[in-house]
């Protein structure tokens, strides 16, 4: 595989957890709840915000840019072709 399309791969991957893990988190209902989901906005808690977000928000780039490394360093070991030399010595 070339480096610019690992690259670029990983970007994407890195991309689309951040969008699916902001997404996820903002659509649960304990985020709702504390958002002010509730009667004329009782309960607000904007510190879940503050303190959750820009955790859900690394999870969603480092999580799946590490999993898509570990699977090119996996994929590049496994195609590696044996050195010419490697195989005179073992015969």
């Amino acid at each position: 595989m070339k480096r610019d399309a690992v690259t670029g791969g990983g970007c994407l991957v890195s991309t689309a957890g951040v969008v699916g893990a902001v997404w996820l988190w903002g659509a649960s209902d304990r985020t709702q709840r504390h958002l002010g989901n509730k009667f004329e906005n009782n309960g607000q808690d904007f510190g879940a915000v503050l303190t959750e977000l820009p955790f859900v928000f690394l999870a969603g780039a480092v999580v799946p840019a590490v999993l898509w490394g570990l699977g090119v360093w996996l994929l590049g070991r496994r195609r590696r072709p044996e050195p010419s030399g490697a195989s005179q010595l073992h015969a």
